[in-house]
């Protein structure tokens, strides 16, 4: 199964986010500091994601 960077990066930025809102909303409101916090760990998540690479998929050997 192959998951692109793009892809890899959004998940990563969706999960990173609705973590920190729903943290924010344990007393019903959000305020703006939370709200930063959330925006910092949305792009944070992107940025970390993005730029650790894909491992490759492992070569079978060769038979001789």
């Amino acid at each position: 199964m192959r998951i692109s960077k793009m892809w890899k990066a959004v998940v990563a930025g969706v999960v990173a986010g609705a973590g920190s809102v729903s943290t924010a909303l344990a007393d019903d409101t959000i305020t703006a500091a939370e709200g930063w916090a959330a925006g910092l760990a949305v792009l944070a998540a992107l940025g970390f994601t993005w730029a650790v690479p894909n491992r490759q998929a492992a070569t079978p050997p060769r038979d001789l």
